[in-house]
């Protein structure tokens, strides 16, 4: 059973790139001239990988609480691709703080541009931090949800790893809400590996905190809430911390 599962998962993601490409190249008129291609493009992706992860590997998934519609500042717990798919298919116009090296991929990186994510160089911290800030105000222009990491990358189950002060620093810059977002999806797909495990993967979308408070408050808050709700989330399904 073990063996099957496991090719069925490296099928499932051979299948997933493939598809990645076939849907760029197919939306890629329609992209180079609307916005809002992109996003058709994407969405349709991210329904595809939600799909095929269930067929193949009977991974089901599970959007709980109420995404936002407006503007606002998504901060999400980041387990592996899964929780990216899942929270960009939640919600109308989602773009993402990513890593600049990402938009050199092919296909993701130039569709990731056209609907307004914002690449950041890594570098010392506070270089990075004031270039993050200053590529978030140009691109404020372009309304939409902003996805950012705030542990700045992908954290496995039982891990524990900082929350970066960027994503404070971005809340007070912008002034507008932050909905915390928590997940237990590395409990089914791992940050490294092939075998994708069945279950329900989950990402919870929590109360949004309101613009204004201290950097500092906000941080402890987010960080609380976004742990707090994730164990829970794992512990569901069975994770032992």
């Amino acid at each position: 059973m073990t063996l099957i599962r496991w090719l069925l998962s490296l099928l499932f993601i051979v299948q997933m790139y493939l598809a990645m490409a076939v849907l760029a190249l197919v939306f890629a008129p329609w992209a180079l001239f609307s916005r809002k291609g992109a996003y058709v493009a994407m969405h349709s992706y991210c329904a595809w990988v939600i799909f095929t992860a269930r067929l193949l590997c009977g991974l089901r998934s599970e959007v709980r609480g109420t995404p936002p519609e407006g503007e606002c500042v998504i901060a999400a717990k980041h387990q592996s691709f899964l929780d990216i798919i899942l929270i960009f298919h939640a919600v109308p116009r989602g773009k993402f703080i990513m890593k600049r090296e990402l938009i050199y991929t092919p296909f993701l990186g130039q569709y990731a541009l056209r609907i307004g994510c914002v690449p950041v160089d890594r570098g010392k911290r506070g270089a990075a931090i004031t270039r993050m800030k200053a590529d978030v105000a140009k691109g404020a222009a372009e309304p939409g949800q902003l996805i950012i990491y705030p542990q700045g990358t992908r954290v496995a189950p039982g891990e524990k790893r900082p929350y970066k002060v960027g994503t404070g620093l971005l809340y007070e810059q912008l002034g507008q809400p932050c909905q915390p977002v928590a997940t237990n999806v590395g409990v089914f797909w791992p940050k490294r590996g092939i075998l994708r495990k069945p279950g329900v993967a989950v990402v919870e979308f929590l109360a949004p905190i309101a613009p204004g408070l201290p950097v500092a408050e906000f941080m402890k808050q987010l960080e609380t809430e976004v742990e707090t709700q994730s164990s829970r989330l794992m512990a569901e399904v069975g994770f032992k911390l």
